[in-house]
């Protein structure tokens, strides 16, 4: 959502064919056209009922990725509530009606705000925890709070005089809701996962509007899984990645197995079986307004004050908890309706290894004559998980501390960049391990995610030296040298189907089989998953998702010969439709060299 065009537009229902043309006039005719085409058989098309608004602050950075990490555990652990039907925000005022041919001017209203408020907010937003027998919260120090409510009353000032539109600013204390209405013996694992959130890290709190059709608002929400054909007139027709409003009510005449819904794409309604749709968040509807069509500004906690102040003048954002409140980017729509935040999916190589680094027979550079660990230069680590146990260092190398760095450098740079991590996946392969492991460092999520170990992304067995696998370090034996792993995670291809010299076809086929399985099991539980793996897993783990065929041997040889230590790659799927795409990785490059061993006798005292 952070760098979208700006789109503003109108109701999701009521009013669309006035809407359509004046609100999405900033999108291509054709894409006009198509959206009013869409609704032709629409009953409302033509209701002047407006659209609900509501102001949000909305926390993004670290404190974000750990509100996102409370959501996604929360739901495994407990299962839904109803503080899940919206996304983590501090309400700032009543929802309120806004007529389409407004919508700009109370954009207009929330901007100009934000610049009368440009550095007048307090830094940072502290926030504490509560909890009851049925809310768990993280409420604002009152009078901290008493400075957002006076910025709500500006704002709603402001929306009097710019757009006629009256707004209610928030009165009860503000909160972040983390979890309410859940059963009493779920209160336990909740307030546990709850005490985990750290609540001091830096947060960027953007101030947003969203917009929801006023028409569905008390009902269900589900989200269409797969697509159906009306076989009878009263039938609604289903297309993947719609959504469907559900009121309870319509729901007593309807057959075992059937509900009656409204399509939010055409707005028509009929009944539609109950097994082709899954249930969605109210939010997953609602329309998220841009007030500017600057980007988004996030300011990253280790600027310098003087940073801050350059950004602050010359993009006019207000500082708050350590951070910004700024402008906030448009969620682009298509056919009618809000996009939903796309699944992206990161494989990233592993960092430097010591056998490449001090060559194959680097273990006899580290041991002394009791087969202890010893370093003997400073790129070794100062000490090796389960050193002198049953370990496989020669078939199964550590990084280097180079390489840890390497990685440490991508978490800090996907933390900075705002990047939610959702799932961890690496290969067994030691190296990965510990790659991943100083990534979610970086990433200031080590405490939090944990990385399950898969092996059915190890690397293609071919470049396997030996007449066996290695005998990589089990996940218990990892959790206890005091890795981030899941001990409860089942691989999807267990150690035991792995073999020694496979073939080109069965690695690339087992490369995609387990990356589709992974991408499959952390649907609608979370968006961003990373994969850890090796130099060929970059290739072998997107081209087939692509929909593209694996290459020549050789050809992909090649291609592997070109990814360096911690090389780095995003695929976003492409709607629902399962098609996915490589694009820009939201980070940049890391670019190393070779650095050879100086010995500082043979080289300074030379004749």
């Amino acid at each position: 959502m952070d760098k979208e065009k700006s789109i503003f537009r109108g109701r999701g229902g009521g009013g669309r064919g006035q809407a359509a043309l004046c609100t999405w006039k900033r999108k291509a005719a054709q894409s006009v056209l198509v959206q009013l085409f869409s609704h032709v058989d629409d009953p409302f098309l033509d209701d002047p009922l407006p659209r609900e608004y509501v102001l949000y602050l909305r926390p993004s950075g670290p404190l974000q990725n750990q509100l996102s990490h409370f959501w996604q555990q929360s739901r495994v652990t407990c299962g839904k509530n109803k503080a899940h039907n919206i996304f983590p925000h501090i309400t700032l005022c009543q929802f309120f009606m806004c007529a389409d041919q407004k919508v700009e001017a109370l954009c207009e209203a929330l901007q100009a705000t934000v610049q009368q408020w440009r550095g007048r907010f307090p830094s940072p937003l502290p926030l504490e925890l509560y909890t009851s027998s049925n809310f768990i919260g993280l409420f604002v120090e009152e009078q901290v709070a008493d400075i957002l409510k006076q910025f709500a009353a500006d704002f709603a000032a402001e929306a009097v005089r710019k757009a006629e539109v009256h707004v209610e600013p928030h009165k009860k204390q503000l909160h972040v809701t983390l979890a309410y209405n859940f059963p009493s013996d779920h209160l336990p694992s909740l307030e546990k996962l709850a005490k985990g959130i750290e609540v001091k890290l830096g947060c960027d709190w953007l101030a947003v509007l969203f917009s929801r059709d006023i028409r569905f608002a008390n009902h269900e929400t589900l989200r269409v899984m797969y697509p159906y054909m009306p076989q009878n007139d009263d039938e609604l027709e289903l297309v993947p990645g719609d959504f469907v409003f559900m009121s309870p009510v319509d729901q007593n005449s309807t057959s075992e197995g059937w509900v009656y819904g409204t399509s939010l794409a055409t707005g028509l309604s009929g009944l539609l079986p109950e097994n082709y749709v899954s249930l969605a968040d109210e939010s997953d509807t609602w329309v998220f307004h841009l007030y500017s069509s600057q980007p988004d500004i996030h300011i990253n906690n280790n600027s310098t004050d003087s940073d801050r102040a350059q950004i602050l003048s010359r993009r006019g954002v207000i500082a708050a908890a350590g951070a910004s409140i700024s402008p906030a980017a448009a969620l682009q729509t298509t056919g009618g309706h809000s996009r939903q935040p796309k699944r992206t999916l990161f494989v990233c190589r592993h960092g430097e290894r010591m056998d490449v680094v001090f060559g194959k027979h680097w273990l006899s550079l580290c041991s002394d004559s009791k087969g202890r660990y010893v370093r003997s230069n400073l790129n070794m680590p100062p000490s090796l998980p389960l050193w002198g146990g049953q370990r496989d260092y020669d078939m199964d190398a550590p990084i280097t501390v180079f390489g840890s760095t390497q990685a440490r450098l991508v978490g800090e740079a996907l933390l900075e960049s705002n990047t939610a991590i959702d799932f961890v996946y690496c290969s067994p392969a030691l190296r990965c391990v510990q790659t991943a492991q100083n990534i979610l460092k970086g990433l200031q999520q080590d405490s939090k995610l944990k990385v399950r170990v898969e092996p059915g992304l190890f690397e293609w067995t071919k470049w396997v030296s030996g007449s066996s696998m290695p005998a990589w370090i089990p996940p218990t034996d990892l959790a206890a040298a005091h890795f981030s792993v899941d001990t409860t995670y089942r691989p999807l291809i267990p150690v035991s189907k792995l073999t020694v010299s496979e073939s080109y076809e069965n690695y690339m086929s087992r490369s995609y089989q387990v990356t589709k399985d992974i991408l499959s099991d952390c649907k609608n539980t979370g968006n961003n998953v990373l994969i850890v793996a090796h130099a060929s897993s970059l290739e072998a783990c997107t081209r087939q998702l692509q929909g593209r065929s694996p290459q020549s041997a050789k050809d992909f040889i090649q291609v592997v010969r070109k990814i360096p230590y911690l090389g780095f790659c995003s695929c976003e799927e492409q709607g629902d439709t399962g098609v996915w795409q490589l694009v820009d990785p939201p980070i940049l490059p890391l670019t190393h060299g070779p650095n050879h061993s100086f010995d500082w006798r043979e080289t300074l005292l030379q004749e």
